[in-house]
């Protein structure tokens, strides 16, 4: 059940996993359930609309590449990203409507459209698969959420929330463990699990700051736990939210637009 490896297709996916901040409602956090709790941190990385700029790094033991990309979403159903470096990847870019997804490859001039079989693909030897960036599996609606207790993490006070695959869910870990802040409800960490009980990986979420009249985690770090010194370190640049965003941005003919 652990991801396979590289594809050159989910970084369009990114918009709706790293989506803007909203602010959680009024209601005492106490008075939440469980999946109350984990769907208010989903929606904490989401926005009405979003535009920002973002530098994914990919470290590994002996060597690190960086990516840079622009990208635009509305909700969860449209994202468009455009790479702007490196030199070799610049221009290519990457359309999302649903869970139809496109890739424009500037060096062949071809628009390509991604088969829903290589969700579980990794994007260029990086820590994150397709299912991750674009959720095609829901963190609310394909698991159960039990409740664990609260633990200090980091300082901060925060929920520890198990979650566990409903049967026949698409999805791909066996069991989630979330840490969620109390105070806000911003998501601090979360552990995945394999079927056999293995702690595969880790993705931790840090540097909390005002960016764009919000305030979110501006730093995530994917980390291999069943390989040494493999991470991925996304890090947001720059941020805009709810501002409207024409809808020719999510389009075919866009992709092939000239930088």
């Amino acid at each position: 059940m652990t991801p396979r490896r590289l594809t050159q297709v989910g970084i369009l996916a990114l918009a709706v996993l790293l989506c803007a901040m909203q602010p959680v409602a009024a209601q005492t956090v106490d008075t939440l359930s469980a999946k109350e709790i984990v769907r208010r941190a989903d929606e904490l990385l989401r926005g009405k609309t979003m535009q920002g700029k973002y530098r994914m790094t990919i470290m590994r033991p002996d060597w690190q590449r960086s990516t840079e990309f622009a990208f635009w979403s509305e909700g969860t159903e449209k994202s468009f990203i455009r790479i702007l470096s490196p030199p070799k990847d610049r221009g290519v870019a990457f359309l999302k409507i649903g869970r139809q997804m496109w890739q424009y490859i500037p060096r062949i001039n071809r628009v390509i459209k991604i088969p829903p079989s290589m969700m579980l693909e990794s994007w260029m030897g990086s820590d994150f698969t397709n299912d991750d960036l674009v959720k095609e599996s829901s963190i609310v609606e394909d698991y159960t959420h039990r409740l664990l207790g609260r633990e200090k993490l980091g300082g901060d006070e925060a929920y520890k929330i198990e979650l566990t695959p409903k049967p026949d869910a698409p999805v791909t870990w066996a069991r989630v463990v979330e840490w969620i802040r109390v105070s806000d409800l911003i998501p601090l960490r979360a552990e995945y699990f394999n079927e056999r009980g293995e702690h595969i990986r880790t993705l931790r979420f840090a540097d909390v700051k005002e960016m764009g009249g919000r305030r979110l985690p501006a730093r995530m770090e994917l980390i291999e736990e069943t390989k040494p010194g493999h991470k991925t370190v996304l890090l947001l640049e720059e941020a805009v939210f709810d501002r409207p965003i024409p809808s020719s941005i999510f389009s075919q003919e866009n992709l092939r637009r000239r930088m």
